[in-house]
């Protein structure tokens, strides 16, 4: 059966932090969307895996640390309308869920070069104009306690 719903992306974040509060992001390059521009480690989610597998698997990708599914606590949701431009071809729909990163093992690190130029623990209550304006308020609304928040829609 076929339902006349929206089929929204589906992306999994996660915010580490350091003992001063600061957040991990990394920088954005040759990777066709934002370049030159911080978002926390995130990436798809996969067809047949869940949020939770989304985000163990992209902070080990995208920053090397090893996370267990247990040590994940659900920070914010977020329901984002994107517009076409900045590499995306066509308006895009997301749901995007940010994982609180509780414990890890390893160092962080930018393990991506190829697509990330660095990564840097950024301030969240004043992060630089170049995060990623989307990303900025998804943390920012989360830094002030809110778990849901709606982006990008008229």
């Amino acid at each position: 059966m076929k339902y006349g719903t929206q089929t929204p992306y589906l992306a999994a974040f996660v915010i580490v932090q350091d003992a001063a509060g600061k957040i991990a992001f990394v920088m954005r390059s040759n990777t066709g969307w934002m370049n030159g521009h911080y978002g926390p480690p995130a990436g798809k989610v996969e067809k047949g895996e869940s949020f939770l597998a989304g985000a163990v698997r992209e902070a080990k990708e995208e920053i090397g640390i090893t996370v267990s599914s247990k040590d994940l606590e659900h920070a914010i949701t977020v329901h984002r309308y994107s517009e076409a431009g900045n590499g995306d071809a066509e308006d895009m729909e997301w749901v995007d869920v940010y994982f609180l990163v509780k414990k890890y093992s390893g160092e962080p690190h930018n393990a991506e070069p190829h697509m990330h130029s660095e990564l840097a623990w950024l301030d969240p209550k004043n992060l630089p104009k170049n995060v990623i304006p989307a990303f900025a308020a998804s943390i920012q609304a989360w830094a002030k306690g809110d778990n849901y928040l709606e982006y990008g829609w008229n």
